[in-house]
């Protein structure tokens, strides 16, 4: 039986994901389905670039602003989430550079343990206590080998499920068993926009961010005195413009370190796409040019695009 088709539209920060995606939205009469990790909490509309309400207002979008700050996503509730919004479109659009997320839904997805309350607190726990930095000097070898030591969400997740199985999550997910790959017919679009070009957008992007009323945005989340280890607290701005509203750092030096936090992660971003293959490559179509707006898009870009989302290979 002929599968649906799903289309894919990736790349790091600044890239022009969402105007790609909104463009083709409605010209094929898609859905855009979020697929950021950080677009998903309600209380992050702005720092993290989520589409405006206008935008939202001219084709179906889904999994954007539906998770409280207070609660942790994981992969498989986006899994779970995604293919329920993917069932009822008539083309799911998968926007978003949490690649990860990617891959469970065109890859699979190992099946990890429950995590008792008890074991969760425990690993947050160690990890306000040591940092992550010395916290991943404390894992398990596998894990320590796989992971980042700045990667503190992924660190206490190797933790907890350590503390509640006596085995490194790099063992559960190499043996684990796996839902298997969703039951889509795959197209992927990758934006791999040059180096150069990015660095000037999410200057850009920051300085808009700012207009629009980031620090306020974030000062409210301060207000409510959530865990500083919750993935939301951790989206990138948020630390910086958390200091700026306890007043521990001037506006320039939150400025600075955003947009070179960002800058550094998405480069390893562009590197993680570039060596990845999310679906085969008869099924990837990669354009090198940043898209800057819906005009450029048309302009340039529409012809390849159609013909590839038409073509059968």
């Amino acid at each position: 039986m002929t599968q649906p088709r799903a289309l894919i539209i990736a790349g790091p920060t600044a890239s022009g994901k969402s105007a790609l995606a909104l463009e083709l939205a409605e010209r094929f009469g898609g859905t855009v389905i979020n697929a950021d990790a950080m677009q998903c909490y309600r209380e992050l509309r702005i720092v993290t670039a989520r589409p405006p309400p206008e935008d939202e207002a001219r084709a179906p979008h889904a999994l954007y602003g539906v998770l409280p700050a207070a609660e942790t996503g994981s992969v498989a509730w986006w899994r779970e989430a995604a293919l329920a919004e993917m069932a009822k479109a008539r083309l799911p659009i998968l926007c978003g550079g949490t690649g990860m997320y990617l891959r469970a839904l065109t890859q699979g997805l190992s099946i990890l343990p429950e995590v008792p309350a008890g074991a969760r607190e425990e690993a947050r726990a160690r990890l306000a206590d040591l940092g992550p930095e010395r916290l991943h000097a404390t894992l398990h070898p596998e894990d320590a080998a796989k992971l980042r030591p700045s990667d503190s969400q992924r660190l206490a997740r190797a933790l907890e499920v350590f503390l509640a199985t006596g085995q490194s999550l790099t063992a559960w997910q190499r043996e684990a068993p796996r839902l298997p790959p969703a039951p889509y017919d795959f197209r992927a679009i990758l934006l791999t926009p040059p180096r150069e070009q990015l660095h000037p957008a999410i200057i850009t992007r920051w300085g808009l961010m700012r207009a629009q009323g980031a620090l306020r945005e974030v000062g409210a989340l301060v207000e409510q005195g959530l865990d500083a280890s919750l993935p939301a607290m951790r989206a990138h701005g948020v630390p910086e413009l958390a200091a700026e509203w306890r007043g521990e750092i001037s506006a320039a030096e939150a400025d600075r370190r955003a947009i070179a936090g960002t800058w550094t992660y998405t480069r390893r971003q562009a590197t993680w796409f570039r060596h990845q293959e999310l679906v085969a490559p008869t099924a990837m179509h990669r354009i090198n040019a940043r898209i800057a707006g819906l005009a450029q898009f048309s302009e340039r870009i529409s012809p390849e695009i159609f013909a590839f989302l038409q073509s059968d290979g």
